[in-house]
């Protein structure tokens, strides 16, 4: 059993961890992460939804015509800094010296292909004309000019991008402005996640940079009201550092830094949970900050969006009028079967395999815990080589069959069964979720109840030139949702514009026309 001294303590109370807490964690440590054993890919008629066009525009109509009920809210991770964003051209930097060689001889001698393509596509950049300006009459060649380039871009006496939250960042030039995807995101909200001409939207952000995204706000929200006739309620919240945490030597001891106190560590988009956990809206949309695009691509979104959303009213409509039955108790055995089908067919739970052979109570039981759910519809990309968790059918440690967002982490890639099952995946996760928090009577389920505590990761890392070992939370649309009732729905290509590198800001979805 760990010891933990007054200071250590004191360092808990003020993060208001739980010894208890620290405890199981160093005990996850040291038992380690058990892998997510896959059934099977989940695929079309399998586990993954694809409707035809009328079926898509029935649902669209369905969320047009019924949202105006309904409190909308639009939740958005957005506490990364920009910095891994920009690794090749901090690589550059360390690199390349212009007195000493021409910029093509570097690519040829190091096959920087990362900075060949920047370099060519420059002017492209929506931080060009900035930049460029900032650099005039000091560059006397081509050479100079792209290496003063990026250091002007990342330099922390200069503009320091890479240090900066990715959501503030230049990534579309619309000839007198450009767009961040903060001000994206705003543009995305009004198009479908606003009633009454108002939007709502949570940012999860980095305590630290909560100043800069009030600036931007200000800075762009007449703007974007006047061009959407929409206004907009905009809340942010941190990651708590009650969710930070314990990090550990190779002994899987505490590890310690060298004042003597407990290191803690963030504990990854996990942690999130309790940040949604915070929200009221009856419809939440989740969307990663940097998954924007250009206005062509903007009614496509809008469109996938709504199909979602209308797929999740639907099916709520069901849950809940059954979830009342349930409650009230006049069941018969045709009105339980037809449960039990809705069950299946429509929000992919599995019962156990002898689940007809229980009692009555017990059958009951088992299908009100089913029923009353939070409910997540999760659009799901066909696997074109992006990187990214896909869908699969998982069997838990309790013999649980389930749908599951899982990542490659995850994964036993010594086990060939599992590997074979992995490269049979024809699917991978977008972070595209419409999300339903309540139940039938209105009120909000705890998300906390619902997150399986077994699915989080174990990495290594270093700190002082020590080794050390830290644990990530349940991941928020893995563990963290784990206990959901889940829907994947095939949507377009489209709707994946992540912003990975900075190279991918070249891509025609972050070209405005």
């Amino acid at each position: 059993m760990t010891q933990f001294s007054e200071n250590d303590l004191a360092q808990l109370s003020k993060k208001k961890i739980e010894t208890e807490i620290v405890a199981n964690q160093i005990k996850t440590f040291k038992e380690g992460v058990p892998f997510v054993h896959l059934l099977k890919a989940a695929v079309v008629g399998d586990g993954i939804s694809k409707f035809s066009q009328g079926v898509e525009d029935v649902l669209v109509q369905r969320f047009d015509n019924s949202h105006d009920q309904f409190s909308l809210l639009k939740f958005v991770p957005a506490s990364g800094a920009a910095s891994r964003m920009f690794k090749a051209l901090f690589n550059f930097l360390e690199n390349y010296d212009f007195t000493k060689e021409s910029l093509e001889a570097y690519i040829e001698r190091t096959n920087d292909s990362d900075i060949k393509r920047f370099s060519e596509g420059m002017q492209n950049f929506a931080f060009y004309d900035l930049v460029k300006n900032r650099i005039a009459g000091r560059t006397n060649s081509k050479d100079e000019e792209v290496y003063l380039f990026v250091k002007e871009l990342l330099s922390d006496k200069a503009l320091n991008y890479g240090f900066y939250p990715k959501g503030l960042l230049p990534f579309h030039n619309y000839g007198d402005y450009t767009a961040t995807p903060f001000e994206e995101h705003l543009k995305e909200a009004a198009a479908y996640a606003k009633n009454n001409h108002s939007a709502k939207l949570h940012f999860t952000i980095s305590e630290q940079h909560g100043e800069l995204f009030n600036k931007e706000f200000e800075k762009i929200k007449q703007r974007v009201s006047d061009a959407t006739k929409t206004s907009f309620d905009v809340s942010y919240s941190y990651q708590k550092p009650s969710t930070d945490t314990i990090a550990v030597d190779m002994d899987n001891k505490p590890f310690r830094n060298s004042d003597g106190s407990l290191l803690f560590r963030p504990g990854g988009h996990g942690a999130l949970i309790e940040n949604l956990n915070e929200q009221d809206a009856d419809i939440i949309f989740v969307k990663n900050i940097d998954n924007v695009v250009a206005p062509e691509f903007a009614a496509a979104i809008a469109k996938n969006k709504k199909i979602l959303a209308g797929l999740l009213l639907r099916v709520q409509e069901k849950a809940f009028a059954y979830a009342k039955q349930l409650d009230e108790g006049d069941m018969t055995a045709e009105l339980m079967e037809e449960i039990e089908r809705f069950l299946k067919d429509e929000l992919n739970v599995r019962l156990p395999e002898n689940f007809s052979g229980f009692s009555l109570q017990d059958q009951l039981d088992i299908l009100k815990d089913k029923i009353n759910r939070p409910i997540r519809i999760c659009g799901m990309v066909k696997n074109e080589g992006e990187p990214g968790g896909g869908p699969f059918w998982i069997l838990d440690q309790n013999n649980h069959v389930s749908l599951q967002i899982v990542e490659s982490a995850q994964i036993d890639m010594a086990d060939e069964n599992q590997l074979a099952i992995l490269k049979n995946s024809t699917h991978f996760n977008p972070v595209d979720l419409v999300c339903g928090i309540k139940n039938y009577k209105g009120e909000k389920y705890n998300l906390l109840n619902f997150v399986n505590r077994k699915q989080g990761f174990i990495t290594s890392k270093t700190k002082e030139g020590r080794a050390l070992k830290a644990l990530e939370l349940p991941g928020l649309w893995n563990g963290a949702m784990a206990f959901w009732n889940t829907i994947f729905v095939e949507v377009p290509l489209v709707t994946f514009n992540p912003v990975k590198t900075v190279n991918d800001l070249l891509k025609p979805a972050h070209q405005v026309k």
